[in-house]
């Protein structure tokens, strides 16, 4: 008999809470964060359209920073909050349940991308902290290319467990993101792009495997 684990159980989800409604806010189909995030960015940018500073070279201005602040918003989060070292019995289990559910069942379908749930608690505090150092009328399309590249990122996470990812760029970010997983610990938190490891220097060592 094979000791190849099956497709069913590569793909079993730990349960985090009793309560079958809570339990159920945990869990969400990959389409949903699209379904639900491209209104939010769609009537963010319909907004900005009736400003007479951005013009078109001002809402490009805004896409490379909002994507530009996306991937350094992904590198701090992954690194501080979702690696957080706890050591209270409270903190290792939030740390748990935001993110170390997944490195415990990283091919668990219904928990690789954010569930709205949790997701808007983090913009909501991310958009406070976005208002007070992005001035009207640059906020709204910055806030709409910020989301953009958060919606980027879950779909190359997702992607990287579950697609082959051919193409050279993804590929690269696919075993980069599976070496997170399942290489030396402490290096590669970017998932969609390296950057950050690069300037943080979380970038493994040349030669390293």
């Amino acid at each position: 008999m094979s000791n190849r684990p099956s497709a069913r159980h590569e793909e079993a989800s730990i349960r985090l809470f009793e309560n079958n409604f809570l339990e159920a806010l945990t869990h969400v189909h990959p389409i949903v964060p699209l379904l639900f995030w491209s209104p939010v960015v769609a009537w963010l940018l319909w907004n900005s359209r009736s400003s007479d500073t951005l013009g078109a070279g001002g809402i490009a201005l805004a896409a490379v920073a909002g994507v530009a602040v996306w991937t350094l918003s992904e590198y701090l989060l992954h690194r501080f909050l979702f690696h957080f070292n706890a050591t209270s019995r409270i903190g290792k289990y939030l740390v748990f349940m935001f993110h170390g559910v997944h490195h415990d069942a990283p091919r668990d379908k219904s928990r690789l991308v954010m569930p709205p749930a949790g997701a808007v608690i983090v913009m909501f505090f991310l958009w406070q902290l976005f208002g007070l150092v992005v001035p009207e009328p640059w906020l709204e399309p910055f806030l709409a290319f910020f989301i953009v590249g958060y919606l980027c990122y879950d779909y190359i996470h997702y992607g990287t467990h579950h697609f082959p990812m051919r193409h050279p760029v993804l590929h690269f970010l696919k075993v980069y993101h599976l070496q997170h997983h399942h290489g030396s610990k402490g290096l590669r938190y970017g998932v969609s792009s390296p950057l950050w490891d690069h300037v943080f220097r979380t970038y493994p060592p040349e030669g390293a495997r």
